[in-house]
């Protein structure tokens, strides 16, 4: 995980950043891949994003807007989300709700439980 979250030049996070999430969430339906750990999202709008099973570990989420994404199935250790907009977002089962807040409200880095799965 990297200390400061990165700008990266990969071609699929770029349509993230530029609010192509149509376009994102089209070419990753057609099995294109790309690395989105310990990426910047700070302040994107990424409603609409279909994040199925994206590794955004160390990612950084601050003053992003989430509403209504699905991030159940990702990878998220490390990742921040403080101040971000998360009213209907589906957090990991892995993630307990103190975590969130934390993160939400302090801008702590989410710690996930694999074992909270499992129960």
């Amino acid at each position: 995980m990297s200390a400061v979250p990165q700008i990266k030049s990969d071609d699929l996070y770029q349509l993230l950043r530029e609010g192509r999430i149509s376009e994102f969430n089209e070419r990753i339906a057609a099995g294109e891949d790309c690395d989105l750990t310990d990426c910047d999202f700070r302040s994107l709008d990424l409603r609409g994003w279909d994040a199925g099973g994206l590794d955004l570990s160390g990612s950084y989420f601050r003053n992003a807007d989430l509403r209504g994404v699905d991030l159940s199935d990702c990878a998220l250790e490390g990742a921040s989300f403080h101040d971000a907009r998360v009213a209907g977002v589906l957090f990991p089962a892995t993630l307990s709700a103190d975590e969130i807040v934390m993160s939400v409200q302090l801008g702590t880095r989410v710690r996930q439980d694999c074992r909270r799965a499992a129960a």
